[in-house]
């Protein structure tokens, strides 16, 4: 990629200490425009890499990478990273088949130090590696850059509270008197928009700027120190000068106390786009003697007018026209969309019915009943296991909730899945969103392995529909025949073609053709691509059948029988194997003694980003790959 002007200068962060300050000024117009102009292209993270601009600027001017650890949380705003990381020649392969991840990749750069695609574990993270760094001598920093959204969730609070335990330095075994040995743990928190604290007033800014000069800590801890070696009184008064110190920031300046509270030293407000200020701000935490969090104030989309705008449209986006802000043509009509009109529909005609996100309420296409039932929508911030729990109070009070979460950050919610969903006994339904492949968003978002853990749970009913009208009959059926957990799981983006005679029932398994060469089973989006096969075979003269599984679990016994009389099975599943469906339906035959030949076609092993195109062809889950796998298998 062709960045042209200072950034195809930039072979490693440490360069950017030798450029003046006008010139990072213009670098910062520079990364601006590269990240408008690639992600118009590819398609990303937008709003959020712009904020951090100057952010990631002021890191690499007062770190070292890789030898301070910069971990990023969930990794979808290390764009600017990445370019100054001596990356910004591929740049131009962000998120595309075999070019640079839109997360944070330690397989290609050693400044990545740690993967993550899901919100709220940076500082867990960062927390083990400055715990580790400290037992092997390394005196390091450990820096963890998270956003107020990720602050929502329980993980960074656990975190928080496992570090601000062990943050009584001087007292902790093992630990010299000097510090030395100690985990130097350094938390941005990049407060983009949520206001954690007003700022209050023009008090609350001078004390701000007074505690991001590196002179005032400095001062303060020899002030301390010295007072302390005054004989008999000295520790009193230090005692007392902290205690009334302390007492003035909980009246003028109650943000503060609640991070102290947790055992962190605090700094902010700062503002996220005033880079001599940042700076300073990160010199002076690098002198804490305990894990400190510094605040930071960042606008999304800074610097893209409709970015600015709109930031939660310009979050995730798909490729865009830059000079409108809007998507090319034809990008209408999906699944998400399709079951928030549908829910909305059902909520409509029936009081009881409530939506629960988790901070997705635009992704999982909830806005419409956000804005219909506001006080029946519930967003819980990214705290997908309170979600499930939640909603199952909800539901034991009578209600109809529905949880719309991605499938893969439903991951998070299992023992609530488990414990407070099922084992209660009371209708709840999960509405999982990018389910199967996802495309550019790669190996932390693909939405696999839903099908195979919810298959553990107790009394758990699994559907998956293949199109639209079979969405809004699975809902139905999900909040009205099922009397426990009940999860409905789709995929991202929109439906397939299909016969012209395929008409929905709601039935748990539809089949169709007679034929006894082989029988096809699959579920979800894949039946579109199975209809297509099968005329492909029976142009060649193959005759065989397909079995549509709607309901995924429990299997139908029916299912299973309607293959018994067929000389092969091959299951196509676009999920993991192990534990799939796929395995399922295998067992089934071989208690049913089947004499045909069995194989089942599905995911192992983490899947890379490319289109889902590509991958569905990659897998041998398209229409070209059902057809050779057939073709082998009854010949």
């Amino acid at each position: 990629m062709d960045a042209g002007g200072l950034l195809e200068q930039i072979h490693s962060p440490a360069e950017l200490r030798s450029f003046a300050p006008e010139q990072l000024t213009q670098l910062a117009e520079e990364i601006r425009d590269t990240l408008i102009r690639t992600v118009s292209r590819t398609g990303g993270h937008l709003a959020s890499n712009l904020g951090v601009v100057e952010l990631t600027l002021a890191l690499h001017l007062c770190f070292d990478s890789p030898d301070d650890a910069l971990v990023w949380d969930v990794g979808h705003q290390t764009y600017t990273h990445k370019l100054l990381t001596d990356r910004w020649k591929d740049f131009g392969t962000l998120r595309q088949s075999h070019g640079l991840s839109g997360f944070s990749a330690p397989q290609e750069s050693p400044h990545d130090l740690f993967l993550c695609g899901h919100a709220s574990a940076s500082i867990s993270a960062a927390l083990g590696l400055a715990e580790a760094r400290a037992m092997q001598g390394n005196p390091r920093h450990t820096v963890a850059i998270l956003g107020d959204g990720a602050m929502t969730g329980g993980l960074a609070y656990e975190a928080m509270n496992n570090a601000g335990r062990n943050s009584g330095y001087l007292h902790r075994p093992g630990m010299a008197q000097d510090g030395h040995g100690l985990p130097k743990l350094i938390v941005i928190l990049n407060d983009n928009e949520m206001s954690i604290s007003k700022n209050v007033g023009s008090l609350a800014g001078m004390l701000s700027r007074l505690r991001v000069q590196p002179m005032y800590r400095l001062t303060k801890q020899r002030v301390e120190r010295r007072l302390r070696q005054i004989p008999l009184v000295g520790g009193g008064l230090a005692r007392l000068l902290h205690s009334f110190k302390e007492q003035l920031k909980r009246i003028f300046y109650p943000s503060a106390t609640f991070f102290q509270d947790l055992g962190f030293d605090y700094t902010g407000p700062i503002d996220g786009h005033d880079l001599d200020l940042l700076c300073r701000a990160l010199q002076s935490a690098k002198l804490a003697r305990r894990p400190i969090l510094v605040h930071v104030r960042t606008v999304k989309g800074r610097g893209y007018n409709y970015a600015e705008q709109s930031p939660s449209a310009f979050h995730g986006v798909a490729p865009f026209d830059m000079d409108s802000g809007e998507p090319p043509p034809g990008q209408d009509g999906s699944f998400s969309a399709v079951f928030g009109q549908s829910l909305c529909e059902l909520a409509a005609a029936d009081p009881s019915v409530c939506a629960v996100t988790a901070a997705m309420s635009l992704g999982t296409g909830l806005h419409c009943f956000e804005q219909q039932f506001p006080r029946r929508f519930f967003d819980v911030g990214i705290a997908e296991g309170h979600a499930v729990t939640f909603a199952a109070g909800l539901a034991c009070q009578g209600m109809r909730p529905v949880f719309a979460v991605y499938s893969t950050f439903l991951q998070r919610g299992y023992d609530q899945l488990l414990h407070d969903g099922a084992l209660q006994g009371r209708p709840l339904v999960i509405a999982a969103d990018r389910a199967g492949f996802v495309g550019e968003d790669g190996p932390t978002h693909h939405g696999l392995y839903d099908v195979a853990f919810l298959r553990s749970i107790p009394g758990v009913t699994v559907f998956s529909p293949s199109g639209y009208n079979e969405l809004r009959l699975c809902l139905w059926q999900a909040l009205y025949d099922c009397k426990n957990l009940a999860v409905v799981r789709y995929p991202r983006g929109a439906e397939g073609a299909f016969p012209r005679d395929f008409i929905p029932s709601g039935a748990p398994y539809v089949t169709r053709g007679d034929g006894k060469a082989f029988a096809l089973v699959t579920y979800g989006r894949l039946f579109s691509a199975a209809c297509a096969a099968l005329r492909q075979l029976e142009q060649e003269g193959l005759r065989g059948r397909i079995v549509k599984l709607t309901q995924v679990h429990p299997l139908d016994p029916g299912a299973l029988d309607a293959v018994l009389d067929c000389a092969c099975v091959a299951f196509f599943e676009e999920g993991i194997r192990s534990g799939g469906a796929g395995e399922a339906f295998g067992e089934g035959l071989l208690e049913r003694r089947f004499q045909g030949r069995f194989r089942t076609v599905a995911v192992e092993g983490f899947v890379r980003q490319a289109p889902m195109a590509e991958l569905l062809a990659e897998y041998r889950l398209d229409a070209a790959g059902m057809t050779e796998e057939l073709r082998r298998l009854t010949a």
